[in-house]
């Protein structure tokens, strides 16, 4: 991919639309690499891209950026939950290292304090006699006062400690403590006390704060310990410096609360009517209450100190995977392996939920609970599926092809078969409660998995017309399962299940997924339009291919009125070269009538049209596209026939002027009734005129001139017009004509009089 310096940095250019399609195809770390330069610069990068960039690809350029920030979040998500045990680890052992600092310059400080005490005892015995100063005895006699009184207080703490510790008044015994610690301090500071005094007072000291905490240790683990005390005693342990193991204890009692609790809630969970609902509703709530308390707690107690919240979001997330393992062994695997995709969503929902009101504490637990629940949503989305497609499949045998209404659908021009609407309310049954298929981003496997459901279905109604049927008997696969549509109106109405499905009640159904209701209120008015944008877009593509099956389908049903037309029920080709090249070796000339297989191809369209349009109301349009299909199909077999085309120019009798005038007479005939009945495509008049130019062009090549025995142009078009008022039954002739012209009179419906020969046309009355 081409480069170029912006800023001073160099960056992938994506000058347009299709670069960004090229980007798109690179590894995240590649695309997000020219924004990690020290150097980049935003004004430039814009204007880079920007400058001269039309509305449509400034619209490209935005969903690429969005979904550059959608999948960079994504990874920074995944990176965090894959190293936030090591992070986690290193957190404590940094803890745990900045406490033993601690204790080190403890201890070193007293033993500074020591040497201090003991070089200003020298300094002062070292003192000339004609300083004045008290006396070495009156210094005696102050010191071992001092002492004393130091004693005294040691004792009188020492059995005031051991009441308030046996009592249990945790405020009191850190008040006297800290009262013990000031007094060591100050000793400390004046020098007053040896040595072995000052680590006996220390000693005592911490022999007491170990005492203590041991006993707040024992409360907080105590089950009894409601919310307000084990907030008090935490707070207590921490103030004796032991906070990372105040916090362990906090959750861990929160953890053993929680544990008693689930073994109550389990057998009286399964006395409800629906155990799998109650048990997850209740267990869920239990749960992520318990999380959102000890949340609350921490924060009361250790503010928000990293290593705290860290620790914190470690054990949410274990106690969320704890949720996740009962919620799968009592609920969901039992829904997936039956296809319930109702009660799993609920379960999915009711947990996501929950879980949705610990995001305003921080706590986002959501992509654990997605990561245990998804596989078994998509066992119970595919099973769901799969039941759709056999229930469909299996009702086809017994389907009769007649249009009704939906149930509970009241009075409704859509009216499908009996096969069609069970696929119908089994799909809209489907997406009742998708909300949380979208959540786990399963929105698209379940159109993806419709999309082939349908297709299968539409496998289901091809294989019910008659010429499939054969096909398969020929093939040796044996008869059909499915029930055969014999009638015209029965092959309609398949053509009816599968457009309406496709047009109307699929899409009605996939609706549901667009969370046009369910965007953030406080985005931006930008941002949700470029979503809908999106979504829209989406669904049209998602509808594109929905109308591919449809047009399969449609291109059976033309396929099977072709053959009917072509072959006979023996299989024996009727529109054959010798149609068009016997006409020559007659002695009188032809009476000019289209050919019967035309006539037919007449016929036939005229019953479809009629019959589509009572069934195709509201959609004239895909009527008209099936009626320049049927004619297109017939008119190409003739173009792509090569031995059609082998005997009319290499056979050993080859096309004569007859036949050119009664093949360039069926092809104005079959462009005349298409354009009449409004379905004369350019691609059938262009065919019909190829073909009739390949005809004039094999007449040549034997060495006779084709335009001086064709009529005018007039004359195909008058002849075209007659005959069809003729099968119409709107020709007015005399009496004693009237038998003689009617089509009916002849099976090849050559009946027409010489009066319509060449050059001597009559005039209609």
């Amino acid at each position: 991919m081409d480069h170029m310096v912006v800023g001073g940095s160099k960056e992938l250019s994506l000058g347009d639309s299709n670069d960004f399609e090229r980007e798109s195809n690179l590894s995240l770390s590649d695309r997000l690499k020219v924004f990690k330069s020290s150097q980049f610069d935003p004004d430039a990068f814009i204007d880079s891209k920007c400058k001269r960039m039309a509305e449509k690809e400034l619209k490209h350029l935005t969903m690429y950026l969005k979904d550059l920030k959608k999948a960079s979040a994504e990874e920074m998500r995944k990176s965090v939950y894959a190293n936030y045990s090591a992070f986690i680890r290193t957190a404590k052992e940094i803890s745990a290292l900045e406490g033993q600092l601690l204790s080190l310059r403890n201890l070193l400080s007293a033993q500074a304090a020591v040497v201090h005490g003991l070089a200003d005892g020298v300094h002062v015995n070292s003192l000339s006699p004609g300083v004045q100063g008290p006396s070495d005895e009156e210094l005696s006699n102050n010191k071992n006062s001092e002492v004393t009184k130091i004693e005294t207080w040691l004792n009188e703490f020492l059995e005031s400690l051991e009441v308030l510790l046996a009592e249990r008044r945790v405020e009191e015994a850190l008040a006297a403590l800290d009262e013990a610690e000031t007094v060591v301090e100050d000793a400390n500071d004046r020098g007053s006390l040896k040595t072995t005094m000052l680590i006996s007072l220390q000693n005592a000291i911490t022999t007491s704060r170990l005492k203590l905490a041991d006993q707040l240790v024992e409360t907080v683990s105590q089950p009894s310990t409601k919310g307000a005390e084990r907030r008090a005693v935490v707070m207590a342990l921490k103030r004796l410096g032991d906070g990372p193991r105040a916090h362990s204890l906090l959750l861990n009692a929160h953890h053993q609360k929680l544990h008693h609790t689930i073994q109550i809630l389990k057998p009286a969970a399964t006395l409800s009517a629906n155990p799998g609902a109650a048990y997850c509703t209740s267990l869920s709530q239990l749960v992520f209450s318990t999380i959102a308390q000890a949340s609350s707690d921490s924060l009361a107690v250790f503010g928000e100190d990293n290593s705290y919240t860290s620790e914190l979001v470690t054990w949410a997330v274990k106690e969320t995977e704890n949720l996740g393992v009962l919620v799968r062994r009592q609920s969901l695997t039992q829904s997936a392996a039956s296809g319930n995709l109702r009660a799993a969503a609920h379960c999915v929902q009711i947990c996501l939920g929950h879980c949705a009101l610990l995001e305003s504490q921080g706590l986002s637990l959501s992509p654990v609970l997605l990561k245990d629940f998804k596989p078994l949503v998509e066992q119970a989305l595919s099973a769901n599926l799969r039941r759709i497609e056999q229930n469909c499949a299996a009702l086809a045998s017994s389907d009769n092809w007649s249009l009704t209404p939906p149930p509970g659908g009241g009075v409704s021009q859509s009216r499908l078969s009996s096969s069609a609407n069970r696929f119908n309310s089994m799909v809209q049954d489907l997406f009742e409660g998708v909300e949380p298929l979208e959540t786990l981003q399963l929105g698209t496997p379940l159109l993806e998995g419709l999309i082939h459901v349908f297709h299968s279905y539409v496998n289901t109604l091809i294989s019910a017309f008659p010429a499939s049927v054969t096909e398969a008997i020929q093939d040796g696969l044996g008869p059909s399962i499915v029930k055969v549509a014999d009638t015209e109106a029965q092959q309609l109405a398949l053509l009816a299940n599968a457009l309406l499905l496709s047009d109307e009640f699929l899409p009605r159904a996939a609706a549901k997924m667009l969370p046009f209701n369910q965007t953030n209120r406080n985005e931006e008015p930008s941002r949700k339009d470029i979503d809908r944008q999106h979504r829209v877009a989406e669904q049209r593509d998602w509808k594109k291919r929905l109308q591919k099956s449809v047009d399969r389908l449609r291109d059976s049903f033309c396929r099977q009125h072709a053959l009917e037309l072509i072959f006979t029920d023996d299989g024996e080709l009727r529109l054959t070269a010798h149609l068009y090249t016997r006409l020559d070796g007659y002695a009188e000339e032809p009476e000019w009538f289209p050919s019967s297989i035309f006539q037919e191809l007449y016929m036939r369209l005229s019953q479809i049209a009629a019959l589509a349009s009572e069934m195709f109301v509201g959609r004239e349009r895909f009527a008209t596209l099936l009626l320049i299909r049927l004619t297109e199909t017939v008119i190409l077999w003739i173009s792509d026939d090569q031995a059609f085309w082998e005997e009319i120019e290499q056979g050993t009798k080859p096309l004569g002027p007859y036949g050119l005038q009664q093949f360039y007479l069926d092809m104005e005939f079959v462009m005349l009734f298409a354009s009449q009945g409004r379905f004369l495509s350019r691609n059938l008049q262009q065919v019909a005129k190829n073909i009739i130019a390949r005809a004039i062009n094999a007449v040549s090549a034997t060495g006779i001139d084709p335009y001086s025995s064709l009529p005018e142009d007039e004359w195909f078009a008058e002849v075209a017009q007659i005959a069809l008022k003729m099968l119409t039954g709107k020709a007015n002739f005399g009496n004693e004509d009237r038998e003689a012209i009617s089509p009916a009179a002849s099976a090849s419906g050559r009946s027409l009089t010489s009066a319509f020969s060449h050059g001597s046309l009559t005039s209609m009355q």
